[in-house]
């Protein structure tokens, strides 16, 4: 008995399909990097803007401000138009052009994500005198609250971080305590709730003031050469 074996299915071709992938793939990372490349000098516009605006903030008394930059041997040097880097600060000059105070950036890690803020140095009073949360990704309703409530808010209105008779190190840690046991000007008085994000704010602001602040006050004639 004779007979002839059943076809084969057709072997789809494997190029066409192969090609077509990689062509919208090409094509969705063009797009990707387009939009990115259109969009990343607004986006820096904005965050420049903001920042601006957060140095008036942690700054009160400040009309200007000047951008420096912490170079060797550890004095400061003024950077001239946009800045961008680490090791940067913002002098604050009132109307007479008269240093008021220096504005720092920190970051540390919280609850959640990475805690990024901007705070006001008077040297004068040897004191944190503002501060501005520039970035946080904190549980809404709890976390997020050191951006807002008016009690944690005023403890960086007059923060002590004078330094040791030496000048090396801070004569007090700021350190963070419960709800309403605040006793001492360095104490951060935390938010009922908001635990974690709040002992986050001042392991970051102790750490940032015991590196930046031994380096400031000692080099404060390098802000005002300009007045």
């Amino acid at each position: 008995m004779s007979g002839s074996l059943p076809a084969r299915p057709a072997v789809p071709a494997v190029w066409p399909m192969y090609r077509a992938m990689v062509g919208v793939g090409l094509l969705c990372g063009l797009l990707i990097v387009s939009v990115f490349l259109w969009t990343r000098p607004v986006i820096e516009r904005n965050r420049a803007e903001a920042l601006e605006r957060a140095i008036f903030r942690v700054l009160p008394e400040a009309r200007s401000s000047r951008s420096y930059r912490l170079a060797e041997p550890g004095r400061f040097e003024r950077v001239e138009g946009p800045a961008a880097g680490d090791r940067l600060v913002y002098a604050g000059y009132d109307e007479q052009q008269r240093l008021v105070g220096i504005a720092l950036e920190a970051r540390g890690m919280g609850y959640q994500d990475v805690i990024h803020v901007l705070y006001g140095y008077a040297a004068e009073a040897g004191a944190v005198i503002g501060l501005q949360v520039l970035e946080s990704r904190e549980t809404p309703g709890l976390g997020d609250k050191i951006e807002s409530d008016p009690g944690f808010l005023e403890n960086f209105e007059r923060l002590d971080v004078a330094l040791e008779p030496d000048g090396a190190a801070l004569a007090h840690p700021i350190e963070f305590v419960k709800p309403g046991e605040k006793r001492h000007p360095w104490q951060i008085d935390g938010i009922t709730g908001a635990t974690i994000s709040s002992t986050a704010i001042a392991r970051i602001l102790d750490e940032s003031a015991s590196w930046w602040i031994p380096r400031i006050l000692g080099r404060l004639d390098d802000f005002r050469g300009e007045e």
